[in-house]
């Protein structure tokens, strides 16, 4: 059994994907309109371009994503964060300055006593993100 995180985006699912892929190293194995998928016949013709679903494999997990439509308005994510769990201070330092850009910091990166790294930014697409680095067990 595999647990996999499924984000919902208020119209910028690709543009999320992109980043995420070229940040995490990851590959886009999915990018779906709505008018590319079947049965969406009746989808106003504003939500057409948005990605219906969107899978990105990095390693062995996988990211996947979708755009709210007009019949399921986005709500923001809140209580939940994507979790990064990297080998490197360096590493996280890295990814976290990157989440953080045009994104709002809600811990800054720093050690505590269970990690070399650890923050908390929500990112410039709404997504709330944790990054950790370990310590040496």
């Amino acid at each position: 059994m595999k647990l996999n995180t499924y984000l919902n985006f208020d119209g910028d699912c690709r543009a999320a994907f992109e980043f995420y892929a070229q940040l995490l190293g990851g590959k886009i194995a999915m990018m779906m309109s709505f008018a590319e998928s079947p049965g969406c016949d009746g989808m106003p013709a504003q939500a057409l371009d948005k990605i219906m679903h969107a899978r990105l494999v990095i390693g062995d997990d996988l990211l996947m994503g979708t755009d709210a439509t007009p019949e399921y308005p986005h709500q923001g994510i809140n209580g939940a964060h994507v979790t990064i769990n990297v080998g490197e201070p360096a590493e996280a330092d890295r990814i976290f300055a990157a989440l953080a850009e045009g994104g709002k910091v809600e811990l800054p990166i720093q050690e505590t006593f269970w990690a070399k790294r650890y923050g908390i930014a929500v990112d410039r697409f709404g997504v709330p993100w944790m990054v950790n680095c370990e310590q040496a067990a």
